[in-house]
């Protein structure tokens, strides 16, 4: 059977710009642009991959609006706790504190300029 090699969330944004500074600058991400004028970014860091897609900015809908809570990409990390410190001295917005969540995970949140969460996580032992 074929291997699943990896998935990369798609984030809408109404900037892209912007959203690409806050996942160099904040996150940590290389990343790529691509059309003319750049309308799609790539955003890597080690194995985890998010692609960045323009979208119109008054139809750009995080899941939280939806579902209360609600992720729009979960990054799994073998460090919860140094992602956790290192995001901080970046300067990233924290939308929830570091914890033990009941699903098996230690994570926080962070979000992006617009209003995607994205947990962060390692799963406890």
């Amino acid at each position: 059977m074929p291997t699943l090699t990896g998935i990369s969330p798609v984030l809408l944004v109404a900037d892209l710009d912007r959203a690409v500074e806050f996942f160099r600058e904040r996150l940590g991400f290389d990343c790529h642009l691509y059309g003319e004028p750049p309308n799609f970014a790539t955003a890597v860091r080690d194995d985890a991959t998010i692609l960045l897609a323009v979208g119109d900015a008054t139809r750009i809908v995080p899941n939280w609006r939806i579902v209360e809570n609600m992720w729009d990409a979960y990054i799994r990390v073998d460090d919860v706790d140094a992602v956790y410190a290192e995001l901080q001295e970046r300067g990233a917005p924290i939308d929830y504190e570091l914890y033990n969540a009941p699903h098996g995970f230690r994570e926080f949140g962070t979000q992006d300029p617009d209003g995607h969460d994205i947990a962060i996580g390692q799963r406890l032992s």
